[in-house]
């Protein structure tokens, strides 16, 4: 392990700012909004503050905040953040970022999960941290093609008991993160004590066991179809979209932002509420800065690689399984139990009142609470 410090030089980000200023936008259609793709006046504010407002190096700092490191796992250099906390070693766990997210969307969640003591908590409720990158994104290393979450969920399991020494530990995941946390729990249940998703990730060809599945099968369908053209190019043709956004700062931050516009609950809350601007320049910028948008872009072609997820008939993740129902989230409506319960073997089930795809950055609190109540129950700790 190498210890790791992001770095941008000075002449590295004006070129990139030279580019969005430079970037000359084509006609939307008008008074759109977001119908056709991320938004025209949008994404006039958003470079505007890129320009103007934005203070990379402030950024920069605060993603140096925590310690992290580079592990040479195979062929491929992972990157991940790895905080001991209070627990001291004794209750690890790892935490799964999606696309276009990173490991930075659980920044404001390390203090309250490494440390509670410090932070109005109790120290039992304490972790060991560990938040790697996937392959291909933000500071990990570039894969020379499309790369599984199965495969990754090997690299993972190799990260926390090879080389961090943990024998056992507990993971969550969204997205993506859900993806490779449940083949965690299906290919890796000597090491996993318990998993916890707010994405169902696994898949059954089994037609609908009653009215509530056959309902939620055609919901989630029309939002498929209403959301994942990104995914459909992501997925086949990966290369043509990287061709197009090539050293395009702006196109890929707009690729991004429709993203966390779509998927997440505006229900009560403007966009930027949810999603502050700095923040999400300072996502943009770990793509942009590292390169990876286009290795990023790769990784759908894994789950193609992986059969979509699809588990053959009779069998299901037997490692205990979470699942927090954040209702807002529009491009996978959560299913009715008794779908859960087909493909995991479910021991807790939350239902928030709000909250979408993004539940660490949209709602903090509500996660972090439910992260800390199922951890008592799978894996309690004493006060020492």
């Amino acid at each position: 392990m190498t210890p790791y410090q992001a770095d941008w030089s000075e002449s590295e980000v004006v070129r990139v700012l030279e580019r969005v200023r430079n970037t000359v936008l084509p006609p939307a259609p008008r008074d759109s909004g977001w119908a056709y793709g991320c938004d025209a006046a949008f994404l006039e504010r958003l470079r505007y503050h890129w320009l103007n407002h934005y203070d990379w190096r402030a950024a920069l700092q605060k993603l140096n905040r925590f310690p992290q490191f580079t592990a040479n796992l195979g062929d491929c250099e992972i990157h991940f953040v790895h905080v001991r906390g209070e627990s001291e070693g004794r209750r690890p766990l790892l935490l799964t970022h999606g696309w276009p997210g990173s490991h930075y969307e659980f920044w404001d969640l390390v203090e309250r999960l490494a440390f509670p003591s410090r932070n109005g908590g109790r120290a039992e409720d304490a972790f060991d941290l560990v938040i790697p990158s996937l392959p291909g994104f933000g500071f990990s290393g570039k894969p020379d093609g499309p790369l599984g979450q199965r495969a990754t969920a090997q690299l993972w399991n190799r990260l926390m008991t090879e080389e961090l020494g943990y024998s056992h530990y507990l993971a969550q995941g969204g997205d993506f993160g859900a993806v490779v946390t449940s083949w965690l729990g299906v290919d890796h249940a000597e090491s996993v004590k318990a998993i916890h998703l707010n994405m169902m990730a696994l898949r059954s060809s089994a037609p609908a066991q009653n009215e509530a599945e056959q309902r939620w099968m055609e919901t989630a369908q029309i939002a498929q179809m209403r959301y994942s053209g990104y995914a459909a190019v992501q997925m086949s043709k990966p290369q043509s979209l990287v061709w197009a956004t090539a050293d395009n700062p702006l196109g890929q931050a707009a690729w991004i932002a429709e993203r966390f516009h779509d998927w997440s609950d505006l229900r009560t809350r403007d966009f930027e509420q949810v999603h502050p601007l700095d923040e999400l320049l300072t996502t943009v910028m770990i793509y942009v800065m590292s390169g990876s948008f286009v290795s990023a872009a790769w990784y759908y072609a894994g789950i193609v690689q992986d059969g979509f997820c699809t588990m053959p008939p009779g069998v299901r993740c037997e490692t205990p399984t979470a699942f927090a129902n954040f209702p807002g989230d529009a491009l996978m409506p959560a299913p009715p139990r008794s779908r859960f319960e087909l493909l995991y073997r479910l021991t807790r089930w939350t239902d928030f009142p709000e909250g979408g795809h993004f539940a660490a950055r949209e709602q903090p609190h509500g996660f972090l609470e439910d992260i800390r109540a199922w951890a008592r129950d799978c894996w309690p700790l004493s006060p020492r």
